[in-house]
């Protein structure tokens, strides 16, 4: 009768997962070409961090706007998200590689592995100043209140 193996994913476990710190997210890019396998990892993970951070910023925003701005219509969350997504399109280019291993399959392929992470202190900061420069959404904005937010929401990363 045959055993479980364990296999060890490069580039994987806790210290590169998302913490209350770190959007954090790891891919596994695979072709003929190392180049093009390491494209295709670095896509998958920026592409995981994306959706992590539009999911938790989507959540800080409703959580901000529920709880200290009364009387804010859909006009105002939709701003919010508008926002959110430019924010993140132009944050993504700040990641960093903090695991790259390259391996090569007995086939001649290229396994390229990857994790990168994104300070959710960037974010936070960038949301802050688009949200600073928006004429409607800047008349009722509180710094303090919307990092308390962001860093609540990020602290339930670390459990």
């Amino acid at each position: 009768m045959q055993q479980d193996v364990e296999i060890n994913v490069p580039c994987s476990g806790p210290e590169f997962q998302t913490n209350k710190e770190y959007f954090r997210a790891s891919s596994m890019g695979l072709s003929t070409d190392m180049s093009i396998a390491k494209k295709k990892a670095m896509t998958e993970a920026r592409a995981e961090i994306a959706t992590a951070i539009n999911a938790k910023v989507k959540s800080v925003t409703d959580s901000y706007v529920s709880s200290y701005q009364q009387g804010e219509n859909d006009e105002s969350k939709s701003r919010y998200q508008s926002l959110t997504r430019t924010v993140v399109e132009q944050e993504l280019s700040g990641t960093r590689v903090i695991c790259e291993k390259t391996m090569k399959t007995p086939d001649g392929k290229y396994k390229v592995y990857v994790s990168l992470e994104l300070a959710g202190e960037e974010i936070m900061n960038a949301m802050a100043n688009r949200i600073k420069n928006d004429d409607k959404l800047r008349i009722d904005f509180e710094y303090e209140k919307f990092k308390k937010v962001f860093e609540e929401e990020m602290s339930k990363n670390a459990q």
